[in-house]
């Protein structure tokens, strides 16, 4: 309660959050109960349902940054099927966690290997179908996928954020 009785003090319009839901989920709370309309912005630790759980109404209008949401790739349907019909929604890292499995399998089976040196050359040298899309890596490692974008909570779901 001390932060959010000095940021409320200092009139901060705008509280940039770097780290996990639980404790922005409390912090935006504790604004709204304070009478503060502080914009709330914070990273990927936002995209979890249980940000929503933790503000209820308060997190309404709360900013995150992430990824495109995978959930919208064509590719990925089938599979966001499977996962809610076992009750999982695939929210945040899941589908690029899958992805990631995916392109490990893809590039071991290009390697002909398993070795480490092997597939990571084949990492390098291909292009990978996954539920993100295709995709490939670059000559720093980084994947070659969309960049970041903004998403806003609102009605207890995050989507893209739109002014």
């Amino acid at each position: 309660m001390a932060l959010v009785s000095k940021l409320k003090a200092a009139e901060v319009d705008v509280l940039y959050y770097g780290g996990y839901h639980t404790e922005a989920g409390l912090i935006a709370r504790q604004m709204r109960e304070q009478g503060m309309d502080t914009i709330m912005f914070s990273g990927d630790g936002l995209t979890t349902a249980e940000y929503w759980a933790i503000t209820g109404e308060a997190g309404a209008g709360t900013l995150f940054t992430f990824s495109p949401d995978p959930r919208r790739e064509p590719k990925a349907a089938e599979t966001v099927e499977r996962f809610r019909a076992a009750g999982i929604e695939p929210e945040g890292y899941v589908l690029y966690s899958y992805a990631a499995v995916q392109t490990w399998a893809q590039a071991a089976n290009a390697a002909g290997s398993v070795d480490f040196d092997a597939v990571v050359k084949s990492l390098y040298e291909t292009k990978f179908d996954t539920v993100l899309g295709e995709m490939g890596y670059n000559e720093k490692g980084d994947a070659t996928l969309p960049g970041y974008v903004v998403y806003e909570w609102k009605d207890g779901n995050y989507d893209y954020f739109a002014e």
